[in-house]
């Protein structure tokens, strides 16, 4: 469950930032359908992961060395 939570926070979080009219997430609502860059090149959507454990981590570039 707590995997849940920080999924749904981590998602709100994003679609925050990049869609600004996406409503709240609450703990124990669905994750709306979204799709992101991968660091590996390829665009992964949620729905391609349906019935499995799903982290989702990004990382800042502004605060990356380099």
């Amino acid at each position: 469950m707590k995997r849940l939570i920080g999924f749904c926070s981590a998602v709100a979080l994003l679609l925050s930032t990049v869609t600004p009219a996406v409503a709240e997430l609450k703990v124990g609502d669905q994750a709306p359908a979204f799709a992101l860059p991968g660091s590996d090149g390829k665009t992964h959507k949620l729905a391609d992961y349906k019935g499995k454990v799903v982290v989702l981590a990004w990382f800042p570039k502004a605060f990356t060395g380099g």
